[in-house]
């Protein structure tokens, strides 16, 4: 039986498939609640602060940030699971541990990790945020890692190849069969491209790498930019911005339940099993495909591959090229938590010390490694 307020089809205490290790049941909160408490409280939640979203975080304290993103994913999915009667409290707690094994310096600084993994197995954040809350935190007297119930572990891994899927047990199991995560796992996923997709433009503007007339041609942003000055005549500079950021990011929510509704309807959706053996759910309509599809277009070509954001990018790179090059060669430069680590598997110990690193900090251990005069 679903809990109150929830689709029948929605995760609950009732029917998830709990905790790898079982513990005492929460007093005063749900499960999922006390899922999304651990990963607030964890460190590698607060390390996002000093990690890059597309500007590293010393650019300017205006710009977002891992943490500030994450937060504003966990706003739109929970809003968006509570329109669809699922269950808000582990769509927030997928959306927030969403980014916690993501690298110092966004995508690049993934990117040059993976390059420097691949001859040991590879690097992908999402593998890594599961590495993260089931291994590297270290906060509790009977597990390491969080703990966290089956269905937040499960939203967090949004890719997996075959490979790593075999080693997953039950958690890589639906790669192998081809079975869908929760709808709250689909939502949170989706919901993070809404985020991006906005805040990146916001930022862009703020930033000036973009300028408002570029976007003239983009229909997300056109047709709500004329939206907002049809109601509010003369409005102009940042508020002009917010507003039809504001407009942009409801059109695609709204578009977002209307849609995954009528797919929840079309495929006879009653139950939780049925989700996992559906199709994915969570889709925006037709009608929205083509113009999302223009406007990340717009910003590979005008933003992410703006000259000044590859000069960073290509920095950041080889930061994180040269820290992994230095600890491989002589891992007794690490510290010796991960020293110890190192033993049992070196190439991984030091991806775990560079993933859980943030932007400055990378940028110090360079310094302290590399820079003539730094010798502490």
């Amino acid at each position: 039986m679903a809990e109150a307020g929830l689709a029948p089809y929605a995760v609950s205490d009732a029917n998830s498939r709990g905790r790898r290790l079982v513990e005492e049941a929460p007093t005063a909160r749900g499960e999922f609640q006390r899922d999304r408490d651990r990963i607030v409280h964890s460190t590698a939640f607060r390390r996002l602060e000093y990690k890059t979203q597309v500007f590293v975080n010393h650019e300017g304290d205006l710009f977002r940030t891992r943490l500030t993103h994450s937060i504003e994913v966990a706003q739109i999915t929970r809003s968006v699971a509570r329109a669809l009667s699922l269950n808000e409290d582990l769509a927030e707690a997928v959306a927030l541990a969403h980014d916690l094994g993501h690298t110092p310096f966004g995508h690049a600084g993934q990117d040059a990790l993976n390059d420097c993994m691949k001859p040991f197995g590879g690097f992908e954040h999402n593998l890594q945020s599961l590495r993260t809350i089931d291994l590297l935190e270290e906060r509790y007297a009977a597990f390491d890692g969080l703990n966290l119930m089956y269905e937040t572990r499960e939203g967090v891994l949004k890719h997996c190849s075959r490979t790593h899927a075999l080693a997953l047990g039950d958690l890589g199991q639906r790669f192998l069969e081809g079975r869908q995560p929760s709808l709250e796992g689909q939502l949170a996923n989706v919901c993070d491209e809404i985020a991006y997709n906005n805040h990146d433009v916001d930022d862009g503007l703020r930033s000036g790498l973009i300028q408002p007339e570029q976007l003239d041609d983009v229909e997300l942003f056109a047709v709500e930019r004329r939206a907002v000055l049809a109601r509010h005549p003369g409005l102009a500079g940042r508020r002009l911005v917010h507003e039809t950021i504001r407009r942009m990011i409801n059109r695609m929510a709204v578009d977002l339940i209307q849609t995954t509704t009528e797919r929840i309807e079309a495929n006879g959706i009653a139950t939780l099993d049925d989700v996992h053996r559906a199709p994915p759910l969570v889709a925006y309509s037709d009608a929205l495909k083509a113009p999302l599809r223009e406007l990340k277009r717009f910003l590979r070509e005008n933003l992410y591959r703006h000259y000044q954001v590859l000069r960073m990018t290509n920095k950041a790179r080889r930061i994180i090229r040269d820290l992994f090059d230095a600890f491989l060669a002589e891992p007794a430069l690490l510290p010796p938590q991960y020293q110890a680590r190192a033993r049992e598997d070196k190439a991984r110990a030091i991806a775990d010390y560079i993933a859980g690193m943030t932007d400055r900090y990378a940028m110090k251990e360079h310094r302290r490694l590399f820079a003539v005069g730094e010798i502490h």
